[in-house]
């Protein structure tokens, strides 16, 4: 059995253990949709309206009896029906995602088309001032919450250009690309230049290992260009380290970037399971986080093929 075959097997254990984590997770916090619905008027309901409604949410009966219900009609595609929304679990969803999925996107590319030159730049000038210069920038970078970018570029716009970000919707990039992009860009800019440190530090420290091996102080001894050293020689190698944070960062941004959605007010995956957790909307919860971990184990199963095809000498499931 090859390696993608025995790692595609391991998905509904995985899945099955996330299910059930999350089902026993929402249940433990205090209240539930009936409260969260009408709030202090909950508690001037009779036994038998508290009795139609807790039916009517499905959690009338026991945890096992809920939990099994709602996996066996995950296992068949349908993951309920929302409350907050009346729709079903999946379509919400869906509706949401590309949203995220497009931020996450927009991040990373400007995270590495920051951070991945910058790390080579500051390697190849290890300890002279271009170097520090990158390391404290990075340090910085890291250092700063994205909540105080997202603040800043804000209060710099507004204040700065007397203009604000539009913030409250999404228009679909097939519909109006530049009114997408202006809906984007800035949050995109926020995640992206704090990711951009992280990439800027082990880009900077990969090339630093990888330049002092022996095959790179051969092919310099053979005269080759420094050009070609750094970018077909050294690059390769140093991008392993590269992808493994790319794709866990990028794994994290497709369940949604709360915060900075919550601050742009945009209407993607991230918000939308804060607030089906305030809401304690037990379907929509349960099947966002089944969406999220799929979604982080089908990324992070094409970051492990992505090293053989970087390092041909990297062997997936064989010796």
């Amino acid at each position: 059995m090859n390696y993608l075959a025995r790692r595609l097997m391991t998905f509904p254990l995985v899945m099955l253990g996330v299910s059930i984590l999350v089902f026993v997770s929402i249940r433990l916090v205090p209240g539930d949709a009936i409260t969260a619905m009408l709030g202090t008027e909950a508690g001037l309901l009779t036994p038998d309206q508290r009795a139609a409604l807790e039916a009517y949410f499905g959690i009338d009966q026991g945890w096992f009896t809920q939990y099994w219900r709602w996996l066996a009609g995950a296992v068949q595609g349908d993951l309920g029906v929302s409350v907050t929304f009346g729709k079903p679990v999946l379509d919400v969803i869906l509706e949401r995602f590309p949203l995220t999925l497009e931020l996450a996107l927009l991040s990373m590319l400007i995270a590495l088309a920051i951070g991945l030159p910058a790390g080579i730049f500051a390697a190849t000038r290890n300890e002279k001032p271009s170097d520090l210069a990158v390391r404290i920038f990075a340090m910085i970078g890291q250092s700063t919450p994205n909540f105080v970018f997202a603040l800043l570029a804000i209060y710099v716009l507004s204040v700065g250009f007397g203009v604000l970000p539009a913030m409250g919707e999404f228009t679909p990039f097939l519909e109006n690309p530049l009114r997408n992009l202006g809906q984007m860009i800035l949050p995109a800019l926020t995640l992206g230049f704090a990711f951009a440190a992280a990439v800027t530090r082990i880009s900077r420290s990969a090339m630093l290992d990888i330049l002092s091996d022996d095959y790179i102080r051969t092919a310099r001894a053979k005269g080759v260009p420094a050009r070609k050293v750094i970018w077909r020689h050294a690059l390769p190698n140093a991008l392993i380290p590269v992808v493994t944070l790319s794709g866990v960062e990028f794994g994290y941004l497709l369940g949604g970037a709360v915060i900075v959605e919550q601050i742009f007010a945009l209407p993607g995956l991230g918000r939308m399971v804060l607030d089906a957790i305030l809401q304690r909307d037990y379907a929509l919860v349960q099947g966002s986080v089944l969406f999220i971990a799929l979604n982080f184990m089908i990324v992070n199963l094409l970051v492990d093929l992505a090293y053989a095809v970087l390092d041909p000498r990297i062997r997936l499931g064989g010796k």
